[in-house]
């Protein structure tokens, strides 16, 4: 089976503007998910997918074959599920038909290739029809999240029949993370979103699963990798 790995970085990013090319530790965010796909073996090319021509200039400096992201599927309010058909459809017609379909956000740098691989085991194994990775959640809807009221007080987002007064006492429950999303071409083709079919997961441990979205997350991030790095 032929499967390749997906990276989709458009150009705007109100929360961290050039988020997908800005140096982490010295490099590139982008080409921290270019690497660890062209490390998985069981991928047979690596993509990405931009809107932006320095994206797209680090990316394929980088290794990675460049999509040209139309511009209606790069804004804030366009769905990734458009801009994941939308590449699903320009491989097939330029590289040929192919079946397995791996995206690897910008966002996760932290990500491993045991983490790619362990998620495309598991969706194969399993027969899933997507593979995703969750980590441990530090909030609980059952315990500790809240939300406002009609008036204005406060109420747990999860109420349950009993109550519940310690974490303990809770549901486990779990964050997704952008790690890694392993499914099948025509499952995105003919689906609408990730759960509308079956859905496995891997846990990944949270020093791997930082989802950059704004500044804090970014030097969080820069600090574990420096951290890594004074560590060898």
């Amino acid at each position: 089976m032929i499967t390749h790995g997906f990276i989709f970085a458009r150009g705007g990013s109100k929360g961290l503007p050039g988020k997908n090319i800005k140096p982490l530790a010295g490099r590139p965010l982008i080409e921290y998910a270019i690497d660890v796909a062209k490390q998985v073996a069981a991928l047979d090319s690596v993509f990405v997918s931009t809107d932006d021509k320095i994206i797209a200039g680090i990316a394929a400096k980088a290794g990675a074959t460049i999509i040209d992201r139309p511009a209606d599927l790069a804004s804030d309010s366009a769905a990734e599920w458009h801009a994941w058909r939308h590449a699903i459809e320009w491989v097939r017609e330029r590289h040929g038909h192919f079946d397995g379909f791996v995206s690897l956000p910008t966002t996760s740098p932290l990500r491993s290739v045991a983490d790619v691989e362990a998620a495309m085991k598991k969706q194969a194994e399993c027969g899933s029809d997507i593979c995703i990775g969750i980590t441990e959640a530090g909030r609980s809807p059952y315990f500790n999240m809240v939300k406002k009221s009609g008036i204005g007080f406060l109420e747990l987002v999860c109420k349950p029949d009993s109550g519940i007064y310690r974490r303990q006492d809770a549901p486990e429950v779990f964050d997704i993370t952008t790690v890694v999303y392993v499914t099948t071409a025509d499952y995105i083709l003919n689906n609408f979103g990730l759960f509308d079919g079956t859905v496995s997961s891997i846990e990944v441990p949270k020093e791997r699963a930082v989802d950059i979205d704004d500044i804090y997350d970014f030097l969080l991030a820069e600090a574990i990798v420096l951290h890594q790095g004074n560590s060898c």
